[in-house]
């Protein structure tokens, strides 16, 4: 794909939140009734979702971004014909080990040569703990995983990483165990699963860094999905870095555990408004309007790192227009994602001119840096492919992205939405 320099104009209402339209669907397909979905998020990786419950039996019809889900409680899921294909997805495979913790059947769970190489024990070992029989490569490493359940206790797990992954298989396979389930994360990671749970109908206890379940029967119920807050990131950066641009994205999800990125880009100096709050939904959201502004870098490590992991390659491309330095630490798990995003990140921006070097847990960029045109490579990583293509906005001459069309994993009208606000914008 070949894409120039530009301005960008206008207002556009991000897709539906990728966790949250995973883990409608999931949570319907357990739940007793009928549950529908608005604003779900129609990308590959979430279809490897309904895919999958389809082959455990569960009725659900899709038509755009409406779903509805026909479930029968967990007792209802039936075992599978065939091998279980969650694609790229990571928040599928993981999530749905916890929920095939609960029924007494044999699957196994594939996924393509990105799944194939990220740590699965992570979760494999809690479920284990609990009473699972998982195998797998590498005792359970690696892709293919075999799993039956049916049979659990609950456990006190403390997690050795802050994981939404992590917290929600164990979370979920404590819904039909013996005793009480709770994880403990060194920070906290996303929310998504507890406050979904609670809309479902279970009885979630939040206490510092720790929740606990003591089981529970899902009910139907009606998910709005919100706008997507880290595929929203791509135009939040682009807003602020590309010249003479002023963007407003429409219905944002701002729960407080993913507005890392907003924090960090107000830290910087960048000009953002946030308007029309709807804070009575199970996830909030608004409006955010942003525009061109002069950035400075920062520092962003610690408790923030887990509210904005997904977001740091489109950060660390902000901080190269950023003047002075930007130190990015704390963030080794970017090197288990769909690439190592650390080195990915790295490599790519330093082609189109970026000062900017890799640490063992994070990167360090030099700002402020001209950039110019080259030929990239989204290395199979949707968000590598969006930060690439924000980035050739500012770059001079042409870039050629190759594999632009990871993309669709998260976010299938990315250029589309991309090309029509330039076309917006005064020449």
């Amino acid at each position: 794909m070949r894409l120039q320099q530009r301005s960008l104009v206008g207002e556009l209402r991000i897709p539906g939140d990728k966790s949250i339209s995973h883990r409608a669907v999931m949570f319907g397909s357990i739940a007793e009734g009928k549950t529908t979905v608005s604003g779900f998020l129609p990308g590959e990786d979430c279809l490897s979702t309904i895919s999958c419950f389809q082959k455990l039996g569960v009725r659900i019809e899709q038509q755009g971004e409406e779903v509805t889900i026909y479930g029968k409680g967990l007792e209802g899921l039936q075992e599978p014909a065939e091998v279980l294909d969650v694609g790229n997805s990571g928040t599928t495979i993981r999530l749905m080990m916890g929920i095939l913790a609960n029924v007494p059947f044999y699957c196994t769970l594939i996924g393509d040569s990105s799944i194939g190489k990220r740590p699965m024990k992570r979760v494999t070992d809690p479920l284990r703990s609990m009473g699972v029989k998982i195998d797998g490569r590498a005792d359970g490493q690696y892709t293919p995983l075999s799993i039956r359940g049916g049979s659990t206790h609950g456990i006190s797990y403390r997690s050795p990483v802050a994981s939404a992954q992590v917290k929600s298989a164990v979370l979920l396979a404590g819904l039909r165990a013996n005793g009480i389930t709770s994880v403990t994360e060194p920070e906290k990671s996303r929310d998504h699963t507890e406050r979904m749970l609670a809309a479902f109908g279970c009885e979630v206890k939040n206490e510092g860094l720790t929740v606990t379940i003591n089981g529970g029967t899902l009910q139907a119920t009606h998910v709005q999905v919100p706008g997507d807050i880290s595929s929203a990131a791509f135009f939040l950066v682009a807003g602020a870095i590309v010249p003479n641009s002023k963007l407003t994205l429409k219905q944002v999800g701002l729960n407080p555990t993913r507005t890392g990125i907003l924090e960090v880009l107000k830290q910087m100096g960048a000009n953002i408004i946030i308007s029309n709050i709807n804070e009575e939904a199970f996830e909030p959201y608004g409006d955010i309007t942003i525009e061109t502004s002069a950035l400075h870098g920062v520092e962003i490590g610690g408790e923030l790192i887990p509210r904005l992991i997904d977001e740091i390659p489109v950060l660390a491309l902000a901080a190269t227009q950023a003047e002075g330095i930007t130190v990015i630490k704390d963030a080794a798990e970017l090197k288990v994602k769909e690439t190592n995003r650390i080195d990915t990140v790295v490599k790519e921006l330093t082609k189109m001119g970026a000062r900017i070097e890799a640490t063992d847990d994070g990167m360090i960029i030099y700002g402020k840096s001209s950039l110019c045109g080259a030929s990239v490579d989204s290395h199979g990583d949707h968000r590598i492919g969006m930060m690439l293509a924000v980035a050739s906005c500012i770059a001079s001459g042409e870039t050629i992205l190759e594999q632009a069309e990871a993309v669709a994993v998260s976010y299938p009208n990315f250029f589309e939405q991309l090309n029509e606000l330039s076309e917006e914008s005064p020449r």
